[in-house]
């Protein structure tokens, strides 16, 4: 069901039942203070508030929430405590009472140092898993993540008086269109860890497996690293982590290897400054995270990436100066042991190259390339069968697959899922996190307003992918086509190109 334009009913069904599965409920209503006289409002209920006007797209506002609550029927208020009878007068929820509570979730909830607590980010995770359905929780391992900005509704600080807003700090974000270069913000990263399908593989809805939400002061990989190992240790796979250079140029420490350790395997874009040649191993020269015979023109340890422009004759260009030099690549003897360590051999031992240094490679067919001056004194990968590489060589680059071949960019390809992730919760259409969205100060509060609204989002992709899915079967059933999405007929980059104008009618007299 379409959760925006159903009956209250509807979604207030759907949206218990999601409630019911997080299990979050009882961990908001352990934070709030006992004693006194008897709250009206159980977390569950302000809970359900949110979503409900995250699901009608109205803003972030508590007097939203508490308009979401008014407009259930009478026999759902009495149930969930927005109507209760006291001194045998009914009472109807007053603003001050969700205020009251949602100030104490949001002090239980309180973090010092711009990053979510461990109670918040189980409440998040939670969340976001309830609203994932069963049956496509393992329909794939791969998770493309990104960040993205979330302004403050609140006025940075000063010297003389402090911002209202205690955990949003200054930041960079990118321009909102070509050519524009970054620009400065106060608020908070906001990241999304989206689920994408396997290349060539099957179709999956892109739907949001993790979320986390800091201060900017706090460096966004590591936080996202933790949370992809909760994601691990909750029993869920990972396949391929695809990130761009802004987690790949993190320190190796921070990103790469916890990940590799947690079993992921990566697909990122590098940095400028991690690309080329960085050194040597065993003589072999490292290169874009991979090891290269020593005698590898070096024209081609020095291939960079296409633009997104790129078609015809320069991807297939491209794509073969990129397969010539994975002739030159070490080839992989062993996979990573215990600690880490490797086996590399000479890609002349392996068939990919003719080399006088290895005699029985020299028979090898003429269309294999040629090592036609080899080095002089023959270093370590030229004389023995195999070397073994320590973990320490290029942990911050290695990846799966051969940057910047043609595999790479395929597989990198899928990272627009993250794209399309933060765009839907930007949609002006929809739910957008644009500045006023929000009016809460603190990290706690606007955590969980964010959650409710992905959490409302992954409902949403999985009833539009369910919905092609049927219209592919209908279509099917008929003898047609499946139903193509309509492309871009101009690059974005050609926006300022002036507009093709309909010639005006000739004027008959």
């Amino acid at each position: 069901m379409t959760l925006s334009r159903g009956p209250v009913r509807a979604h207030l069904s759907e949206l218990e039942e999601l409630l019911e599965r997080s299990g979050v409920a009882p961990v908001l209503e352990s934070l709030l203070p006992t004693g006194g006289r008897p709250r009206q409002l159980p977390a569950r209920t302000l809970l359900l508030g949110m979503l409900l006007a995250a699901a009608d797209d109205r803003p972030a506002h508590l007097t939203r929430v508490l308009q979401a609550l008014h407009s259930l029927a009478k026999n759902d208020q009495r149930r969930l405590g927005v109507l209760a009878t006291r001194r045998g007068q009914q009472h109807l929820l007053t603003y001050r009472q969700l205020e009251h509570t949602f100030a104490s979730l949001r002090r239980g909830l309180a973090s010092e140092d711009g990053a979510p607590t461990e109670v918040l980010c189980r409440i998040v995770d939670g969340l976001l898993e309830a609203s994932v359905a069963e049956r496509y929780k393992d329909l794939s391992p791969d998770l493309a993540v990104d960040w993205t900005d979330l302004a403050a509704f609140a006025r940075p600080g000063s010297d003389d008086e402090p911002s209202a807003d205690p955990d949003a700090y200054w930041g960079h974000r990118s321009g909102g269109g070509p050519g524009r270069e970054s620009e400065m913000f106060f608020g908070y990263y906001l990241q999304l860890a989206t689920m994408v399908g396997e290349v060539n593989g099957p179709a999956v809805p892109e739907l949001a497996r993790r979320m986390v939400l800091a201060s900017t002061r706090r460096h966004a990989p590591p936080l996202m690293v933790e949370s992809l190992e909760r994601l691990r240790g909750s029993g869920v796979g990972l396949g391929d982590v695809i990130a761009d250079r802004g987690y790949s140029y993190a320190d190796a420490q921070t990103w790469a290897t916890p990940l590799r350790r947690i079993g992921a395997s990566l697909v990122h874009d590098l940095h400028p400054n991690d690309r080329g040649m960085k050194g040597t191993e065993a003589g072999a020269v490292i290169a874009n995270g991979c090891l290269y015979c020593p005698a590898t023109p070096v024209e081609l340890l020095q291939i960079e990436p296409l633009g997104r422009e790129a078609t015809g004759e320069a991807l297939a260009a491209h794509d073969r100066r990129t397969k010539e030099l994975a002739a030159y690549k070490l080839a992989t003897v062993s996979a990573p042991d215990a600690d880490g360590y490797y086996r590399l051999a000479c890609p002349a031992l392996s068939g990919k190259l003719r080399c006088p240094l290895r005699e029985e490679s020299m028979s090898r067919p003429l269309d294999r390339p040629e090592i036609l001056e080899p080095p002089k004194t023959p270093p370590r990968c030229c004389v023995q069968q195999t070397v073994t590489i320590p973990p320490t060589v290029a942990q911050k680059t290695r990846q799966r697959n051969d940057y910047p071949g043609k595999a790479w960019r395929q597989s990198f390809a899928r990272r627009t899922a993250a794209e399309r992730a933060n765009a839907t919760i930007k949609d002006p259409s929809r739910m957008t996190i644009a500045p006023g969205w929000c009016r809460l100060m603190g990290l706690p509060g606007i955590t969980l307003l964010v959650c409710c609204g992905v959490a409302i989002r992954n409902l949403r992709v999985t009833d539009a992918f369910e919905a092609r899915l049927a219209e592919d079967r209908r279509r099917a059933a008929l003898g047609l086509a499946p139903k193509t999405r309509r492309r871009r007929r101009a690059h974005i980059g050609d926006g300022t190109a002036p507009r093709r104008r309909r010639p005006a009618p000739a004027v008959t007299t």
